[in-house]
């Protein structure tokens, strides 16, 4: 198999494809588009079409066009598959272009889409207090890694340096970085070589790292579904997990309410002490 992505020289994919010939090819919609368009990538024999986060990728009009390119020249002829763990139904119709008579698997009831094994609390507090708490949490709690969201670039790359000041050595990923930089930081946070992450959403979603049992929503997301895809980075692979959401005002009250509401859970607020065992 192989695999192309932007910010990288697409000569070295123009290499991969010639020398190894994959079968199986993944990659983002505008590096595999630039590789047909220049003759470099052959479409005519696909037998299997897949959009992965296919409602992600389809909200946005510029990657939809991108998909929209590649798809018409592959075959008419051949199985397409699109997953997501969240999906509306404005988005399930666009998903049904590219499809002839689709056979929908999904989970009928939002209930079912709350993580086994994750332990999931809150903790309430004012904005200026969130930094002692966090470096209190990570001196308290036992992880092999965890990941800490927040909800702006500068607000990932600050804190990043300020627990590292604290002697909680991190690594911050976010959209500004090139792309062989994010990639650097990605495999040294999935080779262990650093335990703690702090990531805006980008890296919210489809992120399967095995070490990670603790989540730290810093900044609480801005929906239900970006709340499940974040939480969701813990407990992968059916392992036990742990998320600790921070509430500091009003809205964040309102949208932990909502994020309950929709997957029938309690999420109460973090005691004093928590069983290892648990997470």
């Amino acid at each position: 198999n192989g695999v192309v992505y932007g910010g990288v020289p697409i000569s070295e994919d123009k290499e991969m494809l010639s020398k190894s010939h994959p079968q199986i090819l993944i990659g983002t919609p505008g590096r595999v588009l630039a590789l047909v368009r220049g003759k470099h990538l052959d479409l005519s024999h696909v037998e299997h079409f897949v959009l992965d986060e296919c409602d992600k990728c389809l909200d946005k009009l510029d990657m939809r066009k991108d998909i929209q390119s590649v798809f018409v020249e592959t075959p008419v002829k051949k199985q397409v598959m699109m997953f997501s763990a969240t999906m509306s139904k404005e988005m399930r119709e666009v998903c049904k272009r590219f499809m002839n008579e689709p056979h929908e698997i999904f989970v009928d009831d939002d209930t079912k889409l709350t993580l086994h094994g994750l332990q999931q609390y809150f903790v309430r507090l004012a904005e200026n207090e969130k930094n002692k708490k966090l470096t209190d949490l990570l001196d308290a709690l036992e992880f092999n890694q965890v990941v800490i969201f927040v909800k702006s670039v500068q607000r990932a790359i600050a804190l990043a340096d300020l627990l590292t000041e604290c002697n909680f050595p991190a690594i911050a990923i976010h959209s500004r970085l090139k792309q062989s930089e994010r990639i650097e930081r990605y495999k040294q946070f999935k080779d262990f070589k650093k335990r703690i992450m702090v990531a805006t959403d980008l890296f919210g979603r489809g992120i399967d790292i095995e070490r990670v049992n603790i989540v730290i929503n810093y900044d609480i997301p801005d929906s239900s579904d970006q709340y499940l895809h974040r939480v969701g980075r813990a407990g992968r692979f059916g392992t036990k997990g742990l998320a600790i959401t921070f509430v500091s005002s009003e809205e964040d009250t309102d949208m932990l309410n909502q994020v309950q509401a929709r997957f029938e859970v309690t999420i109460g607020e973090l005691p004093a002490q928590i069983d290892v065992t648990s997470y």
